[in-house]
């Protein structure tokens, strides 16, 4: 896979990562973002042995969108507190079934995830990890009986918008795991936005990046789409 970034200086790198491709290596040893990512710094600057890459978020393998990487300690560092203390603002789009009953709501929740099976579940509040979202329905098409959700997330839990949105039976559009769409149907959910400090100055950066299953949707809301 060719890489492209949205934006690169000598402290961070920002991409857009497809679908279907792990974070980082896995049991299934598929080629995977951060090996990807330290080939091409390797090729381009023509540097010689390993390249320091640091890993400071990460996106579900099926799902794609904005990712930003470090490309030294410090920004690493710097950059895994802002997430860690919820300093980042993410946003994500997600085609989910059915008309929601409101048009805006939080959806607070407990979850633990199976060591397992790597499946999350909503549980009781004394065994499980606090996942808070906030939802605002851009449409709702009714031929296919299909929302798309604009979704600001509060808490990075293994899962999370998964999981709460098939716990208010409106699974995400092409989720086989929480959902019960069919194999082979693309999972329509996309990290959309994303914005934090830069790790060496006083600057805000911010990232958009739409999927093409979301711009007939956004035609005429593009400018609502995230709030800047």
């Amino acid at each position: 896979m060719k890489i492209n970034p949205v934006y690169e200086d000598n402290h961070i790198i920002v991409v857009i990562k497809q679908p279907n491709i792990p974070v980082q290596a896995d049991e299934s040893m598929d080629l995977d973002m951060l090996t990807m990512m330290k080939a091409y710094l390797k090729e381009k600057y023509n540097k010689p042995g390993n390249v320091y890459l640091g890993l400071v978020h990460r996106l579900d393998r099926p799902v794609g969108g904005v990712m930003v990487f470090a490309k030294t300690s410090k920004a690493a560092s710097r950059l895994s507190n802002q997430f860690r203390e919820n300093m980042v603002d993410k946003t994500y789009l997600a085609l989910v079934h059915g008309k929601l009953e409101k048009n805006k709501g939080t959806l607070n929740n407990y979850l633990l995830k199976d060591k397992e099976t790597f499946i999350s579940k909503v549980v009781s509040k004394e065994i499980g990890k606090k996942a808070t979202l906030e939802y605002d329905v851009i449409t709702y098409d009714q031929d296919r009986d299909l929302s798309l959700l604009k979704i600001k997330l509060h808490t990075g839990r293994h899962h999370q918008i998964r999981v709460q949105l098939s716990h208010i039976n409106h699974s995400i559009y092409g989720d086989q795991r929480y959902g019960n769409d069919k194999v082979g149907i693309q999972i329509h959910l996309w990290a959309s936005h994303l914005s934090f400090k830069h790790p060496t100055r006083d600057e805000i950066l911010s990232f958009d990046n739409i999927p093409s299953w979301a711009e007939p949707y956004l035609e005429n809301t593009l400018s609502n789409y995230v709030e800047r």
